[in-house]
């Protein structure tokens, strides 16, 4: 039995290695053709040719809305590429999909050489499937940490450019060469677009759309109220950037008084798993009664339920939203 199980898994990841393999080697070269033609135009500091916006437009127009096969069918549900965009992963969704399947398929297969039952391999491989997701989910919540972090001092390096007498397409050119990333390469983006020819309120619009901040969306509509309207930008940008630091002070706060309510829950949800599978290894007759058993089935799932409700009452009762 294990043995068939091991060479089905390996048929598998070689199977999904050779689609990967061969998607990435038929890729369309134009793509890449535009790629190269929009990272050699959108470098700090490099003036854009007029030249060769026409070409852009042409790259740009042929390849709209062109997406693999397997791209096609997860943006009906999950939108991968947003995500590599805000996570700044480099990487298809063939290859990410790939990557899933193969890490599953390892992971099944393994189990089932280790001797775990056989209604137990789908579970592990569909968590250990998963892993890579979760891992792009934690990239890209750390990323819009690190920015919110930066927008104050942003807003305000901005708002002195304004009372110098510079544009506001020049403040954001000068957050983009004295900040760092990902804030610097945010605006840096925004800077580029409009010299490219985009209307600045659609570039802070994708803006917003790439960092879904809560700030951001207010200094974006006081941007766009004050081109309306008019007023004194540098005062607003001054007052959103003092209300970012008054914000993380008492967010901090909070963070250290339920401190201890979050380990408490880290702990309490991470020790049934853990005695699972102690307890499996000591004496894994013990436990195929769960599995077996009507009212053992009833236990188990009665169980995983519980700990699941008890997860988000715990995580309602720490995450208090400042």
């Amino acid at each position: 039995m294990l043995p068939s199980i091991l060479i089905i898994g390996a048929v598998f990841v070689g199977v999904v290695t050779l689609i990967v393999g061969a998607a990435m080697i038929w890729r369309d070269k134009s793509v890449l053709q535009m790629e190269d033609r929009l990272s050699s135009l959108t470098n700090k500091g490099d003036l854009v040719d007029p030249a060769n916006l026409s070409q852009i437009a042409q790259l740009v127009s042929k390849n709209n809305g062109t997406k693999s096969g397997i791209e096609a069918v997860l943006s009906n549900w999950l939108n991968l590429s947003r995500l590599f965009q805000q996570a700044e992963v480099d990487m298809s969704v063939a290859k990410f999909a790939g990557i899933c399947l193969g890490i599953g398929t390892a992971a099944a297969s393994l189990s089932g050489y280790a001797g775990l039952h056989l209604g137990i391999a789908p579970v592990v491989g569909l968590s250990f499937g998963t892993l890579p997701l979760l891992w792009l989910l934690h990239r890209r919540k750390r990323r819009f940490k690190r920015f919110a972090a930066q927008l104050s001092d942003a807003l305000e390096l901005i708002a002195r450019a304004l009372r110098a007498g510079h544009s506001l397409a020049a403040g954001f050119h000068l957050v983009c060469q004295e900040s760092s990333d990902p804030i610097a390469k945010e605006f840096g983006q925004v800077f580029e677009e409009q010299n490219l020819g985009i209307p600045f309120e659609e570039a802070l619009e994708n803006l917003t759309e790439r960092i879904p901040n809560l700030d951001l969306k207010f200094f974006a509509t006081a941007i766009i109220l004050q081109r309306q309207t008019g007023g004194d930008l540098a005062e607003i940008l001054d007052k959103i950037g003092r209300l970012i630091r008054e914000r993380f002070q008492i967010r901090g706060q909070v963070q250290a008084l339920t401190g201890e309510g979050r380990l408490s829950g880290v702990v309490l949800l991470a020790l049934p798993p853990v005695l699972f599978v102690t307890v499996y290894r000591m004496n894994p007759e013990y436990l195929m009664l769960l599995f077996t058993d009507e009212l053992g089935k009833k236990m188990l799932v009665g169980g995983i339920v519980m700990q699941v409700i008890g997860a988000l009452v715990i995580r309602k009762i720490v995450n208090i939203r400042v």
